[in-house]
């Protein structure tokens, strides 16, 4: 019984987390941008790649394809958050490939939407070049 009760409040933690985060980007929307700075880390090799996705180009890191779609970054006056929305894809060449991750990833609050895989970690720093 004291299991479901967790996997209830994981549940719950779950849907609110990212609606708090919606809620919040719909408050203070910001301003688009055009490209964002990432970070990924091979944990193979234990090795962290900063590299720079442009908007709707496949960046190849690793196994995976990374697309950003949109890059929302809030005003200077406002708490500083950077908010990417990507696709990212798993490139198998003996299977087809297989969309592992699809949604927004938050500079600020990595953990509210995280990429899980068992061999890498991609996050966004940053959002770049506003777009007008």
């Amino acid at each position: 019984m004291a299991l479901g009760k967790i996997f209830s409040a994981v549940l719950t933690l779950a849907t609110i987390l990212p609606a708090a985060a919606v809620e919040a980007q719909e408050r203070s929307p910001g301003a688009p941008h055009g490209a964002a700075v990432m970070q990924g880390l091979d944990k193979v090799t234990a090795r962290i790649s900063t590299f720079r996705l442009e908007l709707d180009e496949p960046y190849r890191f690793g196994a995976l394809r990374l697309v950003l779609r949109a890059c929302w970054k809030t005003p200077p006056e406002e708490p500083p958050e950077s908010a990417a929305f990507l696709e990212i894809t798993e490139i198998d060449p003996d299977t087809e490939d297989r969309r592992i991750f699809n949604g927004w990833m938050f500079a600020s609050s990595p953990a509210v939407n995280p990429l899980e895989h068992g061999v890498y970690d991609v996050w966004v720093m940053e959002c770049e070049e506003p777009l007008e």
